[in-house]
């Protein structure tokens, strides 16, 4: 027990120094409160919650999920401070009570020896972490890239500081602690004949060495000074505690427990839209601190600053600029910044605290703008974070200001916006030719089957992209093999709007998914099935915030449970199979299970990729990557996946050969065969410039290798998947990705140059994510072949539309300035009202009359190359066919013309409707490198034999020039099912071509001009 005076003393020092630290916390709750009131519900079911923060924390789940051995150093703090609760509390009452807990009972035995165990793990932790942090390779992990925007606190090594503060302090706590309990060992010990305390044989040990002849005066003395140390130490840090990392002890359960209540796939829902969108002022998305929602300005407090989120980040381990962790470390410096304004003196908040604004929007110090447009969405940063913070979901806000308000987005996003706009896809084809992909096939839509068991989604990439409808062909004849009763949604499909959400654009997403909750309520679907992951995400998860809730799964799900049910017998295909995990199918949906038990039916087994399940590697297309040009870095997302997949089967390759060499296997085909489950990463592994080098490797979904296991198994023929009479595995692919097919947005900005190199410079990044042939070191500069070789031009500046956005007027630009060092503008985005072709009502004329019949007509055979107005979202005018066909059977679908692949390809000609005169082109798919030769080439570059051709950028296309014939079938590759049209042709695309309704003389009016950035402003159109 302490002496009266220390008594007396401790108790006004602890009155004083806890007042200051309770008040620092109530400020911190102050700022915190500044955010934005949460889009979703956090404090529901508290049992439930804080049960899961209990777990969660006491467990270390998410921290064991990565660095083990630095883990489990970080667990030995965790537990020691935890304990320490308890510790500090006896500690305190002993100061003041006659009483001691001893080794004599079995209770008291186990609190003794956890106490000394505890406090020798604290030790060995924090050594060790210092140890780690300044001396071993390891300390890469704390560091940044140059390009990444850092605070200057950051710059200034506050992080380093900081942790060696933390360190200290608790090396201080600790010690104290363990000096004193080893001066009461001596105590005790000398009342018991000097027999030691065998269950704290650490404090027996210390007091031993170093306290074995001291007096008992002396002794004393050493239990005062370790009362002193260890809880006056405590008190005095809790007013550090609010500028400290340290704090995440507390801010990481209480971040558990109010944790959103949906996975990573679903974004906030943003209520008030259209009455946002009409006012003035628009508050859209976030722009300011205050502006993001309460939750993630705790996350800045939450966050362990252990850059774990950048490790496994896509953007930032292919050298972006992109940091999740930058991002939140960012933000707590800011806060910091803001809370140190105040006087210790003066007991008043400062004026943000007070609900005054923040100076600076979060572009200038949190995360600059090449940051938040190179964000994949994959969802990696969130699923990996130990405290369960929402990095994602910061980029998205911050895009959706950007979009919704300031208008400043990379430009070929305007093609996809304006395409989803038009012709409910963003690929900007028009809707009537959302079912040419089932040409052929008997494929019943929900007109012809109004009662199905399973509506198919097909999915805007299934009916547009080559790639993608091949595997809808196969996933169709394989439920009609199972025997489904299943319907199409056909023409009353719309885009589900993932990529306008993701890109910021909720405005138009909401357009979009409300139509299809229109349309699904009306359909009442049992069960929807899609074989787009962002499909099934949007429809099963997002579309319950706008009124639709719908049961949906993926497509390798369902064939599971057929496969199962034994209604599709599987063969083994005498592959070497891989499996690529799509991060909206795996991460945001969990689904990991369902595609590898069907292929490990088809191959024997399945060639696990290091980076797989939840730890997988985004391809590069989500979150509207797939639509717009690759940020600056040293090699494309795509590339540095595929080539870790050409890797695992090349080393599966070798070593089946040399077993076959030994005889020890028989021989066999053994292609190589890139399984996935996505369209866009379908689409994207087989655009990426690394691929076009690797005829060899075969990229195909899952449906199209169960239906040629099928095929082996049955013995039965298949209607083609493609454009050639061959077996699914072996159809042809094409690049048909546009971020493959532009080259890389170079800009040269090296945000953070200057910093210390335990700030900036090798990252723990650039290490685990290093792949054979990917670029060394941890610099910036691309390698060739990502940005392409030829010249590299800049983002085109934008000139925005005419106020009379419906208006079919030519879009004419001015010639480009010359290049300068600046960043090109981003342009403006301006939502299409009323109708989005014509300023007048869209009426269809029919096209001219056929001879007259009463046959009824056939469905038009599908004809693999692309027609003239691809991106016409009127519809396309047909021609009757001279003879109806046999009537179906009763309840069957009628069937599709036969679709022959050897067809030759004729010129045909639309008449063009006068009431929608909307005049476009369809642009052949380019290659996305070398490696691939384009479908349709019009006077490609010479080449010498056997070399490939070599990839050249789109020209821009004059709006006077004539439209260009399409070319006649060469005989040579076939073209895909459906051409799509190239996105570097924004501003000047075929979607905003056409005649003009009104007069053309008429100077278009202009959009506001920002006086302080000189981008032009985009207005929201006034409903009429």
């Amino acid at each position: 027990m302490l002496p009266l005076f220390h008594q007396i003393a401790f108790l006004i020092f602890a009155l004083i120094a806890g007042g200051i630290g309770v008040y620092g916390f109530y400020r911190l709750y102050l700022r915190i409160a500044r955010g934005a009131p949460a889009s979703e519900t956090r404090t529901d079911n508290l049992p439930g919650r804080i049960g899961y923060a209990l777990m969660t924390a006491l467990t270390q789940e998410r921290t064991f999920r990565r660095r083990t051995g630095i883990s489990i150093l970080h667990s030995f703090i965790f537990y020691g401070f935890t304990y320490y609760l308890l510790v500090n509390v006896i500690d305190g009452l002993e100061g003041y009570f006659h009483f001691s807990i001893l080794s004599s009972n079995i209770l008291g035995a186990a609190y003794n020896f956890l106490a000394d165990l505890m406090s020798f793990l604290v030790y060995v932790g924090v050594i060790g972490l210092v140890i780690r942090r300044l001396w071993t390779p390891s300390k890469r992990d704390f560091r940044f890239t140059e390009k990444t925007l850092l605070h200057p606190l950051v710059k200034d090594n506050y992080i380093k500081r900081d942790s060696l503060i933390v360190s200290l302090f608790i090396l201080f706590h600790i010690g104290s602690r363990f000096v004193g309990n080893a001066a009461k060992m001596v105590e005790e010990a000398r009342l018991h004949g000097g027999q030691y305390d065998a269950f704290q044989p650490f404090s027996s040990a210390l007091g031993s060495a170093l306290f074995g002849g001291l007096s008992d005066s002396a002794l004393h003395g050493w239990r005062i000074f370790g009362f002193w140390g260890a809880l006056g130490s405590i008190l005095l840090f809790l007013s550090y505690f609010p500028f400290s990392k340290h704090i995440h002890i507390f801010m990481a359960p209480l971040n558990y427990a109010l944790k959103r209540p949906v996975g990573s796939g679903v974004l906030p829902p943003m209520k008030g839209l259209e009455e946002a969108m009409e006012s003035e002022d628009p508050k859209l998305g976030v722009e300011k601190l205050e502006e993001l929602e309460w939750p993630r300005l705790l996350d800045a407090y939450a966050c362990i600053q252990c850059n774990r989120c950048q490790d496994v980040c896509p953007a930032n381990a292919t050298g972006k600029a992109l940091s999740p962790a930058a991002l939140e470390i960012n933000k707590r410096m800011e806060l910091n910044v803001i809370a140190s304004g105040h006087s210790p003196f003066v007991l008043k908040p400062v004026p943000f605290e007070a609900g005054a604004s923040t100076a600076h929007p979060l572009l200038e110090y949190a995360i600059n703008e090449e940051s938040v447009w190179a964000c994949t969405t994959c969802g990696a940063c969130m699923q990996v974070c130990p405290v369960q913070d929402e990095q994602m979901l910061d980029i998205v806000d911050i895009r959706r200001h950007q979009v919704m308000v300031a208008g400043e987005f990379p430009q070929q996003l305007q093609t996809a916006f304006r395409g989803m706009e038009r012709a409910s896809n963003p690929w900007g084809i028009s809707r009537d030719k959302r079912m040419e992909w089932a040409e052929g096939l008997k494929v019943p839509t929900i007109d012809e089957n109004p009662e199905p068991d399973v509506i198919y989604w097909v999915g805007c990439a299934a009916a547009y992209d080559p790639g993608a409808q091949k595997v809808a062909r196969s996933f169709v004849q394989l439920l009609d093999k199972a025997g489904v009763n299943y319907a199409v949604l056909g023409k009353k499909e719309a885009c589900t709007g993932d990529s306008a959400r993701r890109a910021g654009n909720e405005f138009l997403y909401q357009q979009l998914a409300q139509e299809n909750v229109e349309t699904l309520n009306t359909v009442a679907p049992k069960l929807i099935v899609a074989t787009c992951p962002h499909c099934m995400n949007a429809i099963g998860n997002e579309y319950k915030q706008l009124g639709g809730d719908y049961r949906t799964i993926h497509h390798t799900e369902y064939l599971e449970t057929l496969v199962a049910a034994g209604k599709l017998p599987l063969a083994n295909i005498g592959d070497h199979v891989t499996y690529h995990d799509p991060c909206y199918l795996g991460r945001h949906n969990g689904v990991y299970d369902a595609p590898r038990t069907l292929i490990t039916k088809m191959a024997g087994e399945i060639l696990d990729l290091e980076r797989k399940r939840e730890n997988s590697f985004c391809c590069g297309a989500g979150g509207a990557q797939f639509w717009k040009e690759e940020e600056e870095g040293r090699e494309r997302v795509s590339d540095n996946r595929f080539r870790e997949i050409q890797a695992r089967l090349d080393d599966a390759a070798q070593r089946s050969a040399d077993y076959q060499k030994n005889g020890t296997v028989p021989d066999g085909s053994g292609e190589k065969v890139l399984a996935v489950g996505c369209p866009f990463c379908k689409a994207m592994m087989n655009s990426t410039p690394e691929k076009q080098k690797r005829d060899d490797i075969i990229v195909k979904d899952v449906a199209e290798i169960m239906l040629e296991s099928v095929m082996l198994a049955t013995g039965e023929e298949v209607v083609p998947t493609g454009p050639e009479p061959v077996s699914p595995i072996h159809q042809p692919e094409y690049a048909s990705a546009p971020n493959a097919q532009m080259p890389m947005h170079v800009t040269g900005t090296q945000a953070s140059t200057g910093a210390p190199d335990a700030v900036v410079g090798q990252t723990n990044a650039d290490v685990i994510n290093q792949q054979p042939g990917s670029p060394l070191g941890s610099g910036t500069s691309h390698e060739a072949q990502a940005e392409h070789p030829e010249e590299v031009t800049q983002r085109k500046a934008w000139k925005p539309r005419a106020t009379d956005d419906v208006s079919t007027a030519p879009v004419t630009e001015t010639a480009a300035p010359a290049a300068t060092d600046a960043a090109p503008a981003r342009k403006t985005w301006k939502p299409k009202g009323g109708d989005d072709v014509s300023a007048a009502p869209v009426t269809q004329e029919a096209p001219p009359a056929p001879a007259a019949t009463t046959d009824a007509p056939a469905r038009k055979a599908w004809n693999p190359k692309a027609r003239t107005d691809d991106v016409n979202p009127a519809p396309v005018a047909e021609a009757g066919a001279p003879a109806a066909p046999a009537a179906p059977a009763a309840g069957e679908a009628p069937a599709r013309k036969a679709w022959n692949p050897k067809a030759k390809v004729e010129a045909t000609s639309t008449p063009a409707s006068e009431s929608a005169p909307v005049q476009a082109e369809s642009v052949s798919v380019e290659p996305a490198s070398e490696a691939v030769p384009p479908t349709a080439p019009a006077a490609p570059a010479p080449t010498t034999p056997g070399e490939r051709p070599r990839w050249q950028p789109k020209k821009a296309v004059s709006a006077e020039a004539p439209a260009p014939q399409e070319p006649q079938a060469t005989g040579h590759e076939p073209p895909p099912i459906t051409e799509h049209v190239h996105l570097e042709q924004v501003g000047e695309n075929a979607l905003e071509q056409g005649t003009a309704t009104a007069d053309p003389a008429a100077p278009p009016a202009e959009s506001p001009t920002n006086a302080e950035t000189g981008r032009k402003k985009w207005t929201p159109k006034k409903p009429s």
